[in-house]
């Protein structure tokens, strides 16, 4: 009996470890093949500029660090840069096909159609494009549009200017009707009103008397145009100098003229150490390890994609004490935290007025047709719903306190 017990338990471990050894051979067939396909992924990136214009500089680095975080070689990354919103961006996006590119990302708006065009022609490849607007109704699987919340950055970092102002009032400086800012712009659309539109009334959220005049360059990237613009501005009184405009020009002549200037798209303190404040930007960097994820696993892309603070998606810089008010780190924090519980929203609608008025309903052009015909209404709950029915801008109210000096872009 006791042989029959042993010889039943043998035969039981020995069918355990077969399993065992099965599952084991299973895994090491399953990891190889999913080596090689990492192994094989390429990604290729399409840029406006180069690492001179600060929106440019900006996705290289975060596709540097996605690179890192997932384990990629420089081989399996291919930029094209200083490409313009052409069928060029098209030549270069068929460029990259042929060169193995798994995914193509571009950096640009005008960049859009011309993505669009490669996506209808190599449907195996995945085009993702930033700051778009057509990828949600353009019905193709393999074209993608992806934006951030990045109102809620400049708003941030228009609560540091407010606090500068605010110390410019309490140390005599300047008096409180006087606190005028100035914004470097480079077009009049959606995304550049939005930016300039939260700046300010993050500003204001601190220091109520603020007006601000917004220059406009008619460029996303003209050194002299920005430069000559923020030297007009300051020249017409503005103390605090804020841009949405890719280049070193308004933040050389903040410098140059000790006017305090909160930037974009990362820190000037080394280039501007007695005037940088702080900087707001996009961090691309989980949207770059999220698609490359993706197609690496197999899985599909979202085809409107909107980043957050919570996804780390919107960032600041570190704040520059040397120029910064007193308590702005500690102030931009408290602030944060109620943004990203839901206790202040940026265009809450009992924060500005419209023509001396409260704004109770706005309709967006959402679905962005050829005339750009207003679709979808924003305003609901006392703020305008940004962001939140498309990942590109659509703010486009121009509100009182904000007054624009040459709106021809």
């Amino acid at each position: 009996m006791f042989k029959k017990i042993l010889s039943v338990c043998l035969v039981v471990l020995m069918l355990a470890g077969l399993c065992v050894s099965f599952a084991a051979c299973s895994k090491k067939d399953e990891t190889p093949a999913a080596d090689d396909k990492k192994k094989d992924f390429k990604l290729g990136v399409i840029l406006l500029h180069d690492e001179a214009s600060t929106y440019d500089k900006n996705f290289i680095e975060a596709v540097e660090r996605a690179k890192e975080q997932l384990g990629l070689e420089d081989s399996q990354v291919v930029y094209k840069k200083n490409i313009p919103e052409s069928n060029e961006c098209y030549e270069a996006a068929a460029d990259l096909v042929d060169a193995g590119c798994d995914i193509i990302f571009a950096d640009s708006f005008g960049h859009e159609t011309h993505m669009i065009k490669a996506a209808k022609e190599f449907t195996d490849v995945q085009f993702c494009h930033a700051t778009g607007t057509m990828a949600h109704t353009a019905g193709l699987s393999n074209f993608h549009n992806a934006f951030a919340s990045i109102y809620e950055g400049r708003y941030l970092a228009g609560v540091a200017a407010g606090m500068k102002l605010n110390q410019m009032i309490a140390d005599g400086k300047i008096t409180a009707d006087k606190a005028k800012m100035g914004y470097v712009g480079a077009f009049t659309y959606a995304e550049v009103i939005s930016g300039y539109t939260s700046f300010y009334l993050g500003a204001k959220s601190v220091c109520p008397s603020v007006t601000m005049d917004v220059q406009f360059t008619g460029s996303w990237y003209d050194e002299t145009k920005e430069k000559n613009a923020a030297a007009a501005l300051i020249e017409s009184g503005c103390v605090l100098i804020s841009q949405h405009a890719d280049s070193m020009g308004a933040p050389s002549v903040c410098e140059e003229k000790k006017v305090p200037n909160v930037s974009y798209n990362g820190s000037t303190v080394a280039s501007c150490p007695e005037t940088f404040i702080v900087s707001s930007k996009i961090d691309w960097t989980p949207y770059f390890v999220y698609i490359c994820n993706a197609v690496i696993e197999g899985k599909t892309i979202d085809t409107d994609w909107t980043g957050t603070i919570a996804t780390g998606s919107v960032a600041l810089s570190d704040v520059n004490e040397a120029a910064a008010a007193p308590g702005t780190k500690e102030k931009i924090a408290e602030v944060k935290a109620k943004l990203v519980a839901g206790e202040i929203h940026v265009f809450d609608t009992n924060t500005f007025t419209v023509g001396g008025e409260k704004l109770t309903t706005y309709k967006a052009d959402v679905d962005t047709d050829d005339n750009f015909t207003p679709d979808t209404e924003v305003v609901a709950d006392g703020y305008f719903h940004e962001s939140e029915k498309r990942s590109a801008p659509y703010f486009d109210v121009k509100i009182d306190g904000i007054t624009l000096l040459n709106a021809e872009f």
